[in-house]
C-alpha cells in the first residue's frame, strides 16, 4: 500500500478551514465529509469553497455554474 504524502497533499489542498485536523490526510477528509453528507473542499472552486457550504446540493450547483 502506498504511504500518504501529507505535505504534498497540503500543498494542493484548497480547504480554508485552518483548524482542520484532516488537512493533507485525504482519506480521512473524504470519510469525514461522506459521513456528514458533504463534499470535501477540493471538489469546489476556490471561490465556492470559501462559502464553507460543503453540501452535495452546493457542489452540484457550483459544478453546473463553473465546471471543475
Amino acid at each position: 500500500m502506498r504511504e500518504c504524502n501529507i505535505e504534498k497533499n497540503k500543498s494542493m489542498c484548497n480547504c480554508t478551514y485552518e483548524p482542520c485536523p484532516r488537512k493533507g490526510v485525504c482519506c480521512e477528509c473524504i470519510m469525514y465529509h461522506k459521513r456528514s453528507g458533504g463534499v470535501p473542499a477540493c471538489f469546489f472552486s476556490d471561490e465556492a469553497e470559501r462559502s464553507y457550504d460543503r453540501s452535495v446540493e452546493n457542489f452540484i450547483k457550483s459544478y453546473r455554474e463553473n465546471g471543475f
